[in-house]
C-alpha cells in the first residue's frame, strides 16, 4: 500500500514558511525533487508543467508528466498552450554552427594575443575552408562517403565532366595538395614508385650549380610536380583502395594541417632574399608552376569548389567562404587572366591580339568589376600579359556577381551562360569570360 503525501509542515518559531516537497521553489522556480510516490500526485504534476515545457524535468519527472496527460484533460490544454508559448519564445534554428564562427574566435583571440608564430595571411583561406570541409565530412555516414559526385570543368571550348565518390572527391584535394606539401618539404602523399619518371638529374659542381655535363646518376629521377590530373588518376588506381572509404579523410587532415604549420614556420623564419625565401618558392603543376602564396590560394579555392559538390551530392547547404578570402581568391583568378589570354592565343582557342605592347607600355584593357561581398575592380591587359592595363586604355567592361564569377572560374557554368553585364568590345568579353573559365581543371 502506497503512503499518502505528507502536507507542507507549517510554519512555526524560527522555520520560514517555504515550500513543501514537490512545490515550485522560490529561487529556481521549477519543482524540488519530490520522492518517487508523489509524482503520481495533480498538484505536483500541475507544477512541473511549465519545466516540462522547457524541457527542464528529469527522466522520471517527463514519464510522470505525460503519462498524466493522456488522462488529465486540463493539464493537457495547459501544456499544449505552455508548449506553444515556447515555441514563441525560441525560434526554431539549424543546430549546425555558423561556419565563420571558427574565424571569429580566431580572430578575437589573436587581437587579445598575437601568435608567436603568425600564420601568412594568404594562408588563411585554405586553413578556413579545409577546416570547413572536414566539419562537413565529420558527420556524414559511411553510406554517403560512396555518394556520386560529378566534378565538372572546362577544357579548352567544352565543359567536361567526371564522376567519382565523396571519398574520391578528397583523394583528388589530398594527391594534388600534395604538390604544395612537397614544395614546402613535407612528404608527397603519393608513393615515389607510382610517380611518372622525369629528366635524368644534372651532376652538381662543386658550388652547387648544376652541371650540362654527365648526369651525377644515370637513374632519372621521380618528378614530384606531376600534373594534378595525372596524380588524381595516380591515387585513384593505388591497390590499397583507401580513396574508395572514409579512411582517406584522416591523411587528407594530417596533411592540410601540417601544411598550415610548416608554412607558418617557414614564414616566419624567411630572411626575405636568396632562391629559398617563402616568397621566392615555385611550386610545380607539372606543366606550369606558381608561387607558394598562390598555390596556397589555388588549394584553398579548389577545396572550397569541391567541398560544394560534396554538400551537392549529400544533399546538404554550403555557404562561401569569408568575404576577406573569397577577395584574395578572386583576385587570384583576375591576376591570371592575362596568362590564360595567351594560352589561348597560342593554341588558337581565342584569335590573335589587335597588337602588341612592350612590358610595361599603355595597351587594350578591359574592367572586370566583380560585385558583391569580397569584390572589386580588376583591369585586364587584352593585347600583352606585359602591358599597362588602366581604366583609360578600358575598351570593354564585364560586371559579375563575385560567386558567379568563382563558379565560372570553376568551369561549373558555361562561358556565355554566365550572368554578365557587358559592355564595349563584344570579342574582348567573350575572350575574358572563355579565359577565365579556362583557369579550371580537374
Amino acid at each position: 500500500m502506497s503512503t499518502p503525501p505528507t502536507p507542507p509542515t507549517p510554519p512555526g518559531p524560527g522555520r520560514p514558511a517555504g515550500p513543501g516537497p514537490g512545490k515550485p521553489s522560490p529561487t529556481t522556480g521549477t519543482a524540488e525533487a519530490a520522492p518517487e510516490g508523489e509524482l503520481h500526485d495533480h498538484r505536483l504534476l500541475t507544477s512541473l508543467l511549465g519545466a516540462w515545457a522547457l524541457a527542464a524535468c528529469s527522466a522520471e519527472e517527463t514519464a510522470a508528466v505525460e503519462a498524466h496527460l493522456t488522462d488529465c484533460a486540463p493539464c493537457a490544454e495547459e501544456a499544449l498552450r505552455l508548449r506553444d508559448a515556447v515555441g514563441l519564445l525560441h525560434a526554431e534554428d539549424s543546430l549546425d554552427l555558423d561556419p565563420m564562427l571558427r574565424s571569429r574566435v580566431l580572430e578575437g583571440c589573436l587581437d587579445r594575443r598575437p601568435a608567436r608564430i603568425p600564420m601568412p595571411t594568404w594562408a588563411a583561406p585554405y586553413d578556413a575552408e579545409t577546416a570547413r570541409l572536414d566539419a562537413l565530412l565529420r558527420d556524414m555516414a559511411d553510406a554517403e562517403w560512396r555518394a556520386p559526385v560529378q566534378l565538372r570543368w572546362f577544357d579548352g571550348d567544352r565543359q567536361t565532366t567526371r564522376e567519382t565518390t565523396v571519398a574520391g572527391v578528397l583523394g583528388h584535394l589530398l594527391a594534388v595538395d600534395g604538390l604544395v606539401a612537397a614544395g614546402i618539404g613535407l612528404p608527397d602523399p603519393l608513393p615515389a614508385d607510382a610517380l611518372p619518371i622525369g629528366p635524368r638529374s644534372p651532376r652538381p659542381t662543386s658550388s652547387g650549380a648544376p652541371s650540362s655535363g654527365a648526369p651525377f646518376s644515370q637513374a632519372r629521377r621521380r618528378e614530384p610536380g606531376a600534373d594534378p590530373q595525372t596524380r588524381t588518376e595516380i591515387y585513384w588506381a593505388l591497390e590499397d583502395g583507401r580513396h574508395h572509404t572514409p579512411a582517406v579523410r584522416e591523411p587528407w587532415r594530417e596533411q592540410s594541417h601540417a601544411m598550415i604549420r610548416d608554412v607558418s614556420f617557414l614564414t616566419a623564419d624567411d630572411s626575405g632574399s636568396g632562391p629559398s625565401a617563402a616568397r621566392n618558392r615555385l611550386v610545380s603543376y607539372g606543366n606550369f608552376s606558381l608561387p607558394l602564396r598562390d598555390a596556397f590560394l589555388d588549394r584553398a579555392f579548389e577545396c572550397w569548389m569541391h567541398a560544394e559538390d560534396i554538400a551537392e551530392a549529400v544533399d546538404y547547404p554550403y555557404g562561401p567562404p569569408a568575404p576577406a578570402h573569397l577577395n584574395q581568391l578572386v583576385d587570384l583568378a583576375a591576376r591570371q587572366l592575362p596568362g590564360a589570354l595567351a594560352a589561348r592565343r597560342r593554341t588558337g582557342l581565342a584569335p590573335p591580339p589587335h597588337g602588341l605592347a612592350a612590358a610595361g607600355a599603355p595597351g587594350r584593357t578591359l574592367h572586370l568589376e566583380v560585385e558583391g561581398n569580397g569584390g572589386g575592380d580588376w583591369y585586364i591587359p587584352l593585347d600583352s600579359p606585359g602591358a599597362r592595363a588602366s581604366p583609360e586604355g578600358k575598351v570593354a567592361h564585364i560586371a559579375l556577381d563575385g560567386l558567379e564569377f568563382c563558379q565560372l572560374a570553376a568551369g561549373h557554368v558555361p562561358p556565355l551562360e554566365a550572368a554578365a553585364g557587358q559592355d564595349g568590345d563584344l570579342q574582348a568579353v567573350r575572350d575574358v569570360l572563355y579565359a577565365t573559365a579556362s583557369l579550371s581543371r580537374l
